[in-house]
């Protein structure tokens, strides 16, 4: 019953007090027995229900091991089913940098995922954060395909709370790990979003600079990304809503992940895109600024 389970408790908690007191026979408080005396009592107050004490009583297992890492995540993990959850995330960082510390450095990243996980639905800085520093973590250990995943979730959640100039910055470091793993297709669409998140901050010249830049990765010139690309920008660039809306309600980008998919569907062209037949055919006239588009125009019609 769940009386019997506190009682069990109380005396698991009672032997652990005792092996930590010292006498004129014992000089040394005995920690690690009473750790497991403090476990125990832990095991019994979850059983029973009584959250609050089971997450003490681990509390006070990790301080008598001090060195007992999952101690400080079962203590985050009680707080959790309290919907404690900022303490919660305090305790399982603690943690984490404990397993960092005591060389697993792969349960620390395990760990920060997690915690990232439980606090998004309340604080998505905080999620970006712990993800960011999840990446951090296998990164230092060459692990750049478990980092990168990392780094994606923060990238998505930069967006969804608008800080578009951190995406930016997010998204070029998840292009980067992707290229050194060589896993091209995927920087395309992560050129893709750059532009998208660099035109929803108006800035015209860094979305161009990405695709620039993506025509040394292999593959990418003449894919269907790649026209995508510069038909949007040349779209944006002459004010053409209807090119611009063309390519953002194509399959491509309706299809990205959703927080990309809401700033394909969002993008508007500045001045509001009521250009007149005769600026578009003086704009066409002076489209030498960008050869690449020439180049590709045969793919143009393939597109959508």
């Amino acid at each position: 019953t769940m009386a019997q389970k506190i009682n069990e408790a109380h005396e698991h908690i009672a032997k652990a007090e005792k092996y930590l007191k010292t006498s004129l026979m014992k000089w040394k408080p005995d920690y690690d027995s009473a750790a497991s005396e403090y476990a125990k009592a832990a095991v019994c107050f979850k059983n029973a229900r009584q959250l609050e004490q089971a997450k003490d009583a681990y509390l006070q297992e990790a301080e008598a091991h001090t060195g007992n890492r999952s101690a400080f995540e079962q203590a985050g993990m009680m707080l959790k089913d309290m919907q404690r959850l900022p303490e919660a995330v305090q305790y399982i960082e603690k943690a984490s940098m404990m397993y960092v510390e005591n060389g697993t450095p792969d349960t620390a990243a395990m760990a920060l995922d997690r915690a990232g996980k439980l606090i998004e639905a309340l604080d998505l800085a905080k999620a970006v954060h712990l993800y960011q520093q999840a990446a951090g973590v296998f990164e230092n250990e060459d692990r750049l395909r478990q980092a990168v995943e990392l780094v994606g979730k923060a990238s998505r959640l930069l967006v969804r709370q608008q800080k578009f100039a951190e995406a930016a910055v997010s998204l070029q470091k998840e292009k980067n790990m992707y290229k050194e793993i060589e896993n091209y297709p995927t920087c395309f669409k992560k050129t893709i979003a750059q532009v998208l998140v660099h035109l929803h901050r108006g800035d015209y010249v860094a979305a161009e600079k990405c695709v620039r830049e993506s025509y040394s990765i292999p593959g990418f010139s003449g894919s269907e990304d790649c026209v995508a690309m510069e038909q949007l920008l040349q779209g944006y660039d002459e004010q053409d809503e209807e090119q611009v809306s063309r390519v953002c309600t194509s399959p491509l980008l309706r299809y990205m992940d959703n927080d990309y998919a809401k700033l394909a569907i969002s993008l508007r062209v500045p001045g509001g895109g009521k250009k007149k037949a005769a600026a578009a055919a003086a704009a066409s006239g002076d489209a030498g600024a960008a050869p690449p588009e020439e180049d590709e125009d045969e793919y143009a019609g393939g597109l959508c």
